[in-house]
């Protein structure tokens, strides 16, 4: 005598879509922003401060205009250095700025903006929605995600 089976008949279990993970669920919206009429010395000490390597650049607006890092200040030491000079009080965020601001759409997936930041090499990219900084995403933010993932399917 077999074994007989009283489920009935059985019907191919139904596989669930995974929803993508966005850089907008792991972003930061808390935001050390700079003004571009800032002294240097004042970025100098907020990113002491706050334990921070750069942050982005707005107007009055909230519109992105520039990033600036610790690397950018270190240039401005390292030029008054040269010239045997104190650090100018007119050397502003303007001056020292990179305004060729590379984005990442908070709408991107968290896989592809690892790509990202492998390609250009960055340690942050702000996010823009309609012309307004809504949020930054850092390397950091991206592992914190990739450790809440592990276990589930990597899509």
């Amino acid at each position: 005598m077999g074994i007989i089976n009283f489920q009935g008949k059985r019907t191919n279990a139904e596989k669930k879509e995974t929803e993508p993970i966005l850089v907008s669920d792991y972003m930061t919206t808390t935001i050390i922003s700079f003004k571009e009429s800032e002294p240097i010395e004042n970025v100098i000490q907020t990113l002491i401060e706050n334990k921070i390597s750069g942050g982005p650049v707005v107007n009055e607006n909230n519109e992105l205009i520039g990033i600036i890092s610790e690397g950018d200040c270190m240039k401005q030491i390292s030029e008054s250095r040269y010239y045997n000079l104190p650090m100018d009080k007119n050397n502003t965020v303007g001056k020292a700025m990179i305004k060729e601001v590379e984005t990442i759409d908070g709408n991107m997936n968290v896989f592809d903006a690892v790509n990202k930041f492998l390609e250009s090499k960055r340690r942050r990219f702000p996010i823009v929605e309609n012309g307004k900084l809504v949020g930054q995403i850092s390397q950091k933010d991206i592992l914190k995600a990739a450790m809440k993932l592990k276990g589930n399917t990597w899509k």
